[in-house]
């Protein structure tokens, strides 16, 4: 039977990577139908380029614990491969520390940063730039949350997966 640590993982990954999904799938109807209207219609409205970019930004954002937490990013593990077990895991918490700190670094100053840009207005939308930078904070507290549930234990890599 799976642990609470295991299965409140496996819960917020799948729910994460859900709604990660369909940003994706709604920023591909708007860049659709950007390129509808360009090309066949004559013109597009500005807002979908706009909206496009916002999604993507927050797709990302709402992927990335999700995805740190399967390994699925971007790293190379060859020093942990290397180095006898005890240091490997000095190495393991260092590196999950340093991802807890920056992720609760950037969720707090990413969250600061959008209040503060309140009062003004995107070009194409017309809504508060608050509203889409809220995805930046959102994404740094999911990841730091994935961290904290996932521990300092070694993170796995795609070798493993494979074998």
């Amino acid at each position: 039977m799976p642990s609470l640590r295991q299965r409140v993982l496996a819960a917020s990954r799948t729910l994460t990577l859900t709604l990660a999904a369909m940003l994706l799938l709604i920023n591909l109807a708007a860049i659709l139908y950007g390129v509808f209207m360009r090309y066949l219609a004559g013109g597009a409205p500005i807002w979908t380029d706009e909206l496009a970019r916002f999604l993507i930004i927050a797709t990302v954002m709402l992927a990335a614990g999700g995805v740190w937490v399967e390994g699925g990013h971007m790293r190379v593990a060859l020093i942990e491969r290397l180095l006898p077990r005890g240091l490997a895991r000095v190495l393991n918490f260092y590196q999950w520390l340093l991802t807890l700190a920056l992720a609760v670094g950037g969720a707090w100053f990413s969250y600061r940063y959008a209040l503060s840009v309140g009062m003004f207005t995107t070009s194409g939308l017309g809504i508060s730039r608050t509203v889409p930078l809220m995805s930046l904070p959102l994404g740094f507290a999911l990841l730091a949350w994935h961290a904290l549930w996932y521990g300092p234990a070694p993170l796995p890599t795609i070798a493993e997966e494979v074998a």
